[in-house]
């Protein structure tokens, strides 16, 4: 199984230096790990005291970030190294305050991970969720670096507890300590024998819940909500907003909508722009004057929509029509009710804000309709937001649950 999978990354590589001279996110892919070992040993000074953090990508980011704060906090002579195996992750948290270091993950060969661990010789490895690379854990195992899994969620379905993954449960016989977001997780890696574990929830809802605190005001998004209910379609996705724009066409309900996409391309927007039928305005041309008129509001820009959910009532997210649903969290941490598509099996927070009545799922049109036609009924409102509101605040604690097992 070993060679396979050593062939396989291989593989991968290929078709992702093919993909460069056509894609863009392949060759930002490609571009950034050019020279990465020598970066590294031109940097990283390996006397220190460094906590390597690896991240997929922004949102397995989010989930080690209360961690590094927190130890960089309470020791400042402690070196954090982060590295992300995603381009979007690294663009955007490449200049991160907390992190003496941020560098993409090098491919996965027994080459490059013995140069890697040597190039920082890193005295704790944090792996965020779902990050597993054999060759980088087998030489973190080696050297006797203690290895941890933090916010790790597992499902059943997962090659770990499949007849033909023994490659993957050795890679978890590397790890020292896994922090699970859910007893059903503890419950799968006890199943192959795996007790070296402690369930905290999940580090996301802390950082949730403290940037609810203290959120970022924004005065055009007051000022467009008025006195009015007001929908957000978040990181949506062309199915969401298909059903988003037939509803805010034919229908006469007292709401005003955010549109804010996934993709925010000019093209994209245009598409979403032909979808309408009632006025609206991109947030790149609004005023305090033309907003009033507006019934509709796309935010064509990066980096509002996690600030927009203090203003909103209901929150449509993306995603849960593809099975790749965006953060339904961070609108829950401000009290919205919540509506995403039915694909969110790998998404454990998606059925347990379902179970906790502050969530709801669709298939359609006619099932938005109805669980609209629901909230409208400002008792059936109040009682969803708030469940969405003591759902992160019963789950906030995880980071300090994680520091105390550590000892950190």
């Amino acid at each position: 199984m070993l060679f396979f999978y050593q062939i396989s990354i291989r593989v991968y590589f290929a078709i992702i230096k093919l993909a460069s001279f056509f894609n863009p996110k392949a060759k930002q892919w490609i571009k950034g790990r050019k020279d990465i070992i020598k970066k590294l040993q031109e940097s990283v000074n390996t006397a220190d005291n460094i906590y390597w953090f690896h991240c997929a990508s922004l949102g397995e980011f989010e989930q080690g970030k209360p961690i590094i704060d927190e130890i960089k906090a309470k020791d400042k002579s402690i070196k954090i190294l982060v590295t992300f195996f995603s381009p979007s992750g690294y663009e955007l948290r490449k200049d991160y305050k907390n992190a003496d270091y941020v560098f993409y993950l090098p491919l996965d060969t027994p080459k490059n991970a013995h140069a890697f661990i040597k190039a920082v010789n890193p005295k704790k490895a944090f792996f965020i969720k779902y990050e597993f690379w054999y060759n980088f854990l087998f030489e973190l195992n080696k050297n006797k670096t203690p290895t941890y899994l933090i916010s790790g969620s597992f499902r059943k379905d997962q090659a770990f507890f499949k007849f033909y993954g023994s490659l993957h449960k050795k890679m978890l016989s590397f790890f020292t300590h896994f922090f699970v977001q859910n007893s059903s997780s503890q419950q799968l890696l006890e199943s192959i024998n795996f007790k070296n574990i402690t369930v905290t929830g999940d580090t996301r809802i802390d950082r949730v819940y403290e940037n609810s605190l203290n959120p970022e005001k924004v005065t055009l998004i007051k000022s467009f909500k008025g006195n009015k209910p007001l929908i957000v379609l978040g990181s949506s996705w062309q199915k969401e907003e298909e059903i988003i724009s037939e509803f805010i066409s034919s229908t006469k309900k007292n709401y005003k909508y955010i549109i804010a996409p996934h993709d925010i391309s000019a093209s994209h927007i245009k598409k979403i722009e032909a979808l309408l039928k009632t006025d609206y305005i991109k947030y790149s041309d609004a005023n305090s004057e033309n907003l009033k008129k507006a019934k509709t509001l796309i935010i064509d820009n990066v980096g509002l929509l996690s600030n927009i959910y203090q203003y909103t009532d209901i929150a449509f997210i993306g995603g849960g029509f593809s099975g790749a649903l965006h953060n339904i969290l961070e609108p829950a941490s401000f009290g919205n009710a919540l509506i995403f598509g039915a694909k969110h099996t790998k998404f454990h927070e998606a059925q347990e804000l379902i179970d906790n009545k502050a969530a709801f799922e669709i298939k359609d049109s006619d099932d938005f309709l109805g669980v609209i036609n629901l909230l409208e009924k400002e008792s059936e409102l109040t009682k969803t937001q708030q469940a969405a509101s003591s759902y992160i605040k019963n789950g906030v604690g995880a980071t300090q649950l994680i520091l105390d097992k550590l000892k950190l």
